[in-house]
């Protein structure tokens, strides 16, 4: 005999998100979507002069800080459900070129230099899905597929169990503020269903545009306070076709506004996906990769702390970014015998080697 299906099942069933481990599981791989965006967009940041190319510099690293509150709203979201942010850990650094976590294996991810590829590659990472497209909890197409499906099981276990059961997190595990006041992201503690959905909406609307129809993402721009931002996929179409998005523009009109000027001679000749043993043990540009890992390690670890009952370290963070930058810059400085640049390899390096 057949057992009858529960009210619910059809949500369950289409997120995979049916109790609250299995929403804080799905909220630790959010957190390992957000950081897998962060080694490709320094890598083609890095690989910019910044002078000969300052719109596409000015894009990717606002971008970058944008993703760097995703990690911490998420991280905001994962504690306020009682859950640890994890971020130190091996399988957060794989070697690339490799996959978006829990993604359609057809969304890539590469350390390559700013051009047509990496734009390419940007485009698939921030595509917006569409209008009925399904939420998908694992092998998603688009992350915004992915956070729809967080919402849902969110959705449904605060209607089954309700709030108070649901955010039972420390609300002194809340970062907020700090170091991104002044950017165009909103980073604010997460302690019930609404803040909830407000942060979910952040993400999503700074990665794909607001309601999927929209270029603009609901903030001002970081670098020009008095126009609106433009999400992530619409930014890195303005540098794959010259042009900026202005107003009236729609995703189907596409870009009509000022050009954007970008000179290849200005992008730095970059080893796509370098590995440490392309170089001999204790060679100068392998020294230099070492010490960058462990920096970029140290700076997880910090982030790490930060979401787990020390939101002081966030701010000491920011700081180790900017190690990491002039370390990336002094590598990329360096080139091969063949001419080309050497970059980072965001190899984990484990805590008691960070010396």
């Amino acid at each position: 005999m057949s057992q009858a299906r529960p009210d619910n099942f059809d949500t369950v069933s289409a997120t995979g998100i049916a109790t609250l481990q299995d929403l804080r599981t799905h909220l630790q791989w959010a957190i390992e979507v957000e950081h897998a965006t962060l080694p490709p967009y320094l890598t083609a940041l890095y690989s910019l002069d910044a002078e000969r190319n300052p719109d596409a510099a000015q894009l990717i690293s606002g971008v970058f800080v944008e993703e760097m509150i995703h990690l911490a709203l998420v991280a905001n979201l994962l504690n306020a459900v009682g859950g640890q942010p994890r971020l130190d850990a091996p399988h957060l650094l794989p070697p690339h070129p490799r996959t978006m976590p829990h993604a359609d294996p057809s969304i890539e991810l590469a350390l390559l230099p700013f051009g047509k590829e990496a734009l390419d590659m940007f485009l698939r990472l921030e595509q917006p899905a569409h209008f009925g497209d399904p939420a998908e909890e694992d092998n998603y197409e688009t992350i915004g597929q992915f956070y729809d499906a967080i919402e849902k099981g969110l959705r449904h276990l605060c209607a089954e169990l309700g709030e108070d059961q649901v955010f039972t997190g420390d609300p002194a595990r809340q970062v907020a503020g700090g170091p991104f006041a002044h950017t165009a992201g909103h980073l604010s503690p997460v302690t019930d269903l609404d803040s909830a959905l407000a942060a979910l909406k952040e993400i999503v609307e700074q990665g794909e545009g607001a309601a999927r129809a929209e270029v603009w993402d609901g903030d001002m721009d970081l670098f020009h306070p008095e126009t609106k931002s433009v999400s992530h996929y619409y930014r890195f179409q303005e540098l794959a076709l010259g042009r900026r998005y202005q107003p009236g523009d729609t995703p189907a009109s596409g870009p009509t506004g000022e050009a954007v000027a970008v000179d290849p001679a200005g992008v730095r000749p970059l080893r796509p996906n370098p590995r440490l043993e392309d170089h001999p043990e204790g060679s100068a540009i392998r020294s230099a990769q070492e010490a960058f890992n462990k920096t970029y390690c140290k700076m997880l670890e910090q982030l790490e702390q930060a979401f787990n009952g020390n939101p002081a370290m966030l701010g000491i963070s920011v700081g180790t970014m900017y190690a990491i930058k002039g370390q990336a810059q002094s590598l990329m400085a360096m080139q091969d015998e063949d001419g080309q640049v050497v970059g980072p390899t965001f190899d984990y390096v484990a805590p008691e080697d960070r010396a």
